[in-house]
């Protein structure tokens, strides 16, 4: 199975920047990030595609690019502008396929302080 491995998460002052890593054991079709706070439902942040296509959740589009995926084992997640409301645990998920189960990462903290 496969096995993600995150990085990069931690603790940022409101208005500043993350860069978060996940490598996988295989090559992937398509990878991404979710988040989840407390209290709160698991959400979209992006995803990408093998052929690179991208897909962002509403509340972080123009502020968090995905990228990596062209080297079929990696995708980071720059986040920008962050504000406290991004603070969760976040997630990365990929899939082998289009028909594989998808894997998740153990997941990393980020928080943002005002």
């Amino acid at each position: 199975q496969v096995q993600l491995v995150e990085s990069g998460g931690g603790l940022v002052q409101a208005g500043g920047s993350l860069r978060l890593s996940c490598t996988s054991s295989r090559s992937m079709f398509s990878m991404g990030w979710y988040r989840q706070a407390p209290g709160k439902q698991r959400e979209l942040v992006a995803t990408i595609t093998r052929a690179g296509a991208t897909n962002y959740g509403d509340s972080v589009k123009g502020r968090f690019i995905v990228s990596g995926i062209n080297a079929r084992t990696t995708v980071y997640l720059q986040m920008n502008s962050l504000k406290p409301e991004d603070t969760a645990v976040y997630y990365c998920s990929g899939r082998s396929g289009m028909t594989a189960p998808t894997s998740w990462g153990q997941g990393t903290q980020v928080t943002v302080s005002a």
